[in-house]
């Protein structure tokens, strides 16, 4: 068994970074290839990620409402085969920047 880390793919236009509006799952979840993952929503569009490959969600990089980097890892999933983690397992923290309206809605 390996891990996957699936990071945010550009979403073309320029763009930089996303907003996390929805998980379409959770940790513990197996997924199948093209099951869509989460979606993001840009200044121009809202956009599904999917998965490239079927596996089990061992981590989720960002919460509902934070913005993430393109290129960011969101997703880690166990695999069947090597994956494409090396004995990096510090690749996949998290680089989301927390939404501050959400965290100032918090008590």
């Amino acid at each position: 068994m390996g891990e996957h880390i699936i990071k945010l793919p550009d979403v073309g236009e320029g763009v930089a970074e996303a907003e996390l509006v929805e998980w379409h799952v959770k940790i513990g979840d197996v997924v199948r290839e093209d099951t869509v993952l989460a979606a993001v929503m840009t200044d121009k569009a809202t956009v599904e990620i999917p998965s490239p490959v079927d596996g089990e969600i061992l981590w989720l990089g960002a919460e509902i409402g934070d913005t993430v980097a393109i290129g960011s890892p969101i997703v880690r999933l166990k695999v069947a085969g090597e994956g494409n983690v090396k004995d990096a397992p510090q690749e996949a923290e998290g680089r989301a920047t927390p939404n501050p309206e959400r965290q100032r809605s918090t008590p």
